[in-house]
């Protein structure tokens, strides 16, 4: 990211209220045309066909094994973001974007009121992956889906981050929607803002108007910053621990 004084970096041109609401009002039109674009392909995601998969495949959970149909907690439906891990590996190091999307999520009773249960399905070992929810200081039901991973994301690129939906019609289960790489931003909420002020994301993939902030580069990671994933660090500020392995392991 550019760190340069603020007077110093490049800003839109400078007019009066009039030609400012003059060019806003013609962007509202765009954005209100692609609200509406959204809500159709939203329409359109209702009425996709849905695959049956088994609700009895296993999970691991807070009180051991356990089954997919048990992740719904007894609702109609369930979303299951499947979070990035790489087993032995310290805090530092775990998926900085998982972290951002994860962080993010946090009052869960308004999906519970329309029948929907959120839980996160680690793909790496639950003990060390439910160690570091507890440092992040999350409270979403959280799974091992690391020995399933090959039926509940078959034909997908495991070690990925995806977002799958799935509909439970008593026991069961089906599969009904998933997406990965920009379509979890479906958890965000920071990107949306971002992209409301003037400097955008600030990110290189942007079109920005030149002198706009936006090379991050290897030394500031859009997600990480001093070595770690940029929300780790109020969680250590605050005195919690970071150590993810127990039982004699050290974190490397």
């Amino acid at each position: 990211m550019n760190h340069i004084k603020g007077d110093q970096i490049a800003a839109p041109e400078i007019v009066d209220r009039a030609v400012f609401e003059t060019r806003l009002e013609a962007l509202r039109i765009r954005e209100k045309a692609h609200t509406r674009l959204s809500d159709a392909i939203a329409a359109d995601r209702r009425r996709l066909p849905m695959v049956a998969i088994d609700g009895a495949t296993p999970l691991v959970g807070e009180n051991g094994f356990t089954t997919l149909l048990d992740a719904f907690e007894g609702r109609r439906m369930l979303i299951a973001y499947y979070f990035m891990w790489v087993p032995g590996k310290p805090a530092p190091q775990q998926c900085e974007g998982c972290t951002f999307f994860s962080t993010q999520l946090r009052e869960l009773s308004h999906l519970h009121s329309r029948d929907v249960t959120y839980a996160t399905f680690s793909q790496g070992p639950y003990a060390e992956s439910a160690r570091y929810r507890d440092f992040m200081g999350w409270t979403m039901p959280w799974y091992s889906a690391q020995d399933s991973l090959d039926t509940l994301l078959v034909g997908r690129r495991i070690g990925m981050m995806h977002i799958v939906c799935y509909l439970r019609r008593g026991s069961d289960v089906f599969e009904t929607y998933w997406t990965t790489r920009r379509g979890v931003e479906a958890l965000d909420n920071t990107y949306r803002l971002l992209d409301l002020t003037v400097y955008g994301r600030q990110e290189d993939f942007e079109d920005s108007p030149a002198g706009w902030p936006q090379h991050w580069g290897e030394t500031n990671h859009p997600f990480r910053r001093d070595g770690r994933p940029i929300s780790q660090w109020s969680r250590l500020e605050a005195g919690h621990s970071d150590k993810l392995m127990t039982g004699g392991g050290m974190d490397a």
